[in-house]
């Protein structure tokens, strides 16, 4: 298999199941930036960042694969053949989980931080910023997305922001605030 196919050429991608569009269609641009958003995390994961924390993440980009197929399944005939490419609520639970589990390991927020740290937890604050991008990309397609995909990447963003002050706090750098 090639990596290039040429029917990029004329501007116009397919979606799952042939339907062409725009490459600067809103779905092709929400799907782009969550792609954006797994190249930072795994930019993260190689930061010398804590193991567990990659473990994590390793999670997290795959549940964005799973995200971005969605968002390119415009018919729905995707979920029924392939169900590892479905992001249902257990996911969310998942994160939210997560996030009560490293927030234990954490001082609490009195004041706001800023983004840095670590390269590893710059990178997260990068990929939450990404995160929220591709959230308000998602909100505003038509017809809309399943509401677990929205709940999702709100949830993620939430993480990412706890993530990259346990990768920061793990590391023993402090952090700085506003």
């Amino acid at each position: 298999m090639k990596i290039y196919t040429r029917t990029g050429d004329t501007g116009e991608t397919s979606l799952y199941g042939g339907d062409r569009r725009r490459k600067d269609d809103a779905r092709v641009d929400a799907y782009g930036e969550v792609d954006e958003l797994n190249a930072w995390l795994g930019l993260a994961r190689g930061s010398h960042l804590d193991p567990s924390l990659g473990e994590e993440i390793v999670v997290i980009q795959r549940d964005l694969f799973a995200l971005g197929a969605q968002l390119a399944d415009i018919g729905d005939k995707l979920a029924p053949r392939v169900t590892k490419a479905v992001i249902v609520d257990g996911h969310v639970e998942r994160l939210e989980q997560l996030i009560d589990r490293l927030e234990t390991e954490l001082p609490p927020l009195r004041r706001f931080i800023l983004a840095g740290g670590t390269p590893a937890g710059a990178a997260l604050h990068v990929a939450r910023t990404v995160c929220r991008r591709a959230e308000r990309r998602i909100v505003g397609l038509q017809p809309p997305v399943d509401p677990v995909l929205v709940r999702y990447v709100n949830r993620l963003s939430d993480l990412l922001f706890v993530l990259a002050r346990a990768a920061n706090h793990r590391a023993r750098v402090p952090e700085a605030e506003w």
